[in-house]
């Protein structure tokens, strides 16, 4: 087992997590939820975020041990079974582009550029100009990784001072005390009825409150180009400005000897931090967005949706500055929501990559990185395409929902995978002594959740 470097060295995934989970959850679903039906539904904030945890932990797991990635553990576990995840991913991955759309809308107000355009044609252009930027800083980088990393970082940063100098305000804080109470119970009446149109979007909040679906599994490759437990035996994907590195190869098993076993115990305490910072910073700043939804648009009945998921919020930051506020929160919310596309085709294309060639050994005579880039160039024509067809809140709805499949049959893949399957290859100081029970009340929450959406759908 690879020696722990320290943890300001270590963290970074948690992060890469948090700031990845700012794009809908906390910037859309959740302020549109509370601006519409108020606090009826927040105190369902919190166990959807922590519903997460043991998803993390187990994935976490098994590339810390295995240095694989977690999608070539469900290919062990069943190849029918990574097949059907793959093509299934595969679907749920191609309108992520209406992130980088979304994003355009906050610098379609910011800048009215091209001018005399519509407001969509502004959003679809600066959606595109993103694209094209996050895709040249791929290229240009020497470790991909590293840029994913710095850069979520500074989103995060600054997002998260941002907000919470925003909630610093009178205005905000008159409205905290009824906001804190609706954390413990729903708040009756509702200020308006329920529309069962409204069923995916509370589906999606609660489901993506941090990274639901298949936005779950990057967790794993993030800690596999970080280097984290054994996964520092294997190389990493490089731009074009990096030396060639051979990424593919076999996971490792730790060796059963006490210097091992103590870089365990560390290691898993970093797993465990390392999450916490990814869902107790995202609770952070969704419950923030919330409050400054219940404060400012809620008594004024203001909803993000279609072309103005980023405009309406630009009020969180006025009332802290007034018109140069709103500008700065245009600018914030553009990173907020184009950060996405960034983070998420970077690691569709590392899934790609991973699955081809473990699925066809022939596909390893060509080096990882070229089919990285191959994958990379793909992604981007699709949601480029993908963009055009509808405006960005169906279309991450549509992504969301595919994957909300996904989301129900992870607790059970990976209670197989890490407590019947990798045990008996493990030293006994390796194996989980945690209980897997937690998953079980994450299987049960998600597949209630998908029941009770059925309900409503049809009952529309």
């Amino acid at each position: 087992m690879p020696a722990f470097p320290g943890w300001w060295a270590a963290l970074g995934p948690g992060v890469v997590w948090m700031a990845l989970a700012q794009g809908s959850g906390e910037l859309i679903w959740w302020p549109y939820m509370v601006a519409k039906y108020g606090l009826t539904f927040l105190w369902l904030l919190a166990p959807a975020c922590l519903l997460q945890y043991p998803l993390n932990l187990e994935i976490g797991r098994y590339t810390l041990l295995t240095g694989e990635s977690i999608f070539r553990g469900f290919i062990r576990l069943h190849r029918g079974f990574g097949i059907f995840l793959w093509l299934l991913m595969s679907v749920s991955f191609l309108w992520f582009g209406a992130f980088a759309s979304a994003g355009g809308t906050a610098m379609a107000e910011l800048t009215h550029f091209p001018a005399g355009w519509t407001q969509r044609g502004q959003s679809l252009f600066w959606g595109y100009a993103s694209i094209a930027v996050f895709l040249t800083a791929i290229l240009a980088s020497g470790v991909v990784y590293i840029l994913i990393e710095r850069f979520m970082k500074i989103v995060a940063v600054v997002t998260v001072s941002g907000l919470l100098f925003a909630c610093m305000q009178t205005d905000v804080q008159a409205a905290l005390p009824d906001f804190v109470r609706g954390l413990f119970g729903p708040v009756q009446p509702m200020p308006r009825p329920w529309e069962n149109r409204d069923a995916s979007k509370l589906l999606t909040a609660i489901t993506f409150a941090g990274l639901g679906g298949f936005w779950i599994l990057f967790y794993s490759y993030w800690l596999r180009d970080k280097g984290a437990g054994m996964a520092a035996l294997a190389g990493r994907i490089t731009g074009l400005g990096g030396a060639e590195e051979a990424v593919f190869c076999d996971g490792f098993l730790p060796l059963d000897e006490v210097q091992s076993a103590g870089q365990w115990r560390t290691w898993r305490r970093f797993l465990s931090a390392d999450i916490l910072v990814g869902i107790i910073g995202n609770l952070f700043t969704t419950l923030m967005t919330c409050l400054l939804a219940y404060a400012l648009l809620f008594p004024k009945g203001l909803l993000p949706q279609e072309y103005e998921l980023a405009v309406v919020q630009s009020q969180f930051f006025a009332v802290s500055w007034g018109e140069i506020g709103r500008l700065l929160f245009l600018v914030v919310a553009a990173a907020f929501l184009t950060d996405t596309w960034l983070a998420t085709a970077d690691a569709v294309s590392r899934i790609q990559t991973d699955i081809i060639m473990t699925l066809f050994p022939g596909s390893r005579k060509i080096p990882a990185r070229r089919w990285y880039y191959l994958f990379l160039g793909l992604l981007t024509v699709i949601t480029s395409f993908t963009m055009q067809l509808d405006a960005p809140g169906p279309l991450i709805l549509l992504s969301a929902l595919i994957g909300f499949v996904g989301t129900i049959l992870f607790p059970v893949a990976l209670y197989l995978i890490n407590h019947r399957m990798l045990p008996p290859h493990l030293p006994e100081w390796a194996r989980p002594k945690g209980r897997p029970w937690l998953l079980g009340v994450s299987f049960l929450a998600y597949l209630t959740l998908a029941v009770l959406y059925l309900k409503a759908t049809l009952a529309g």
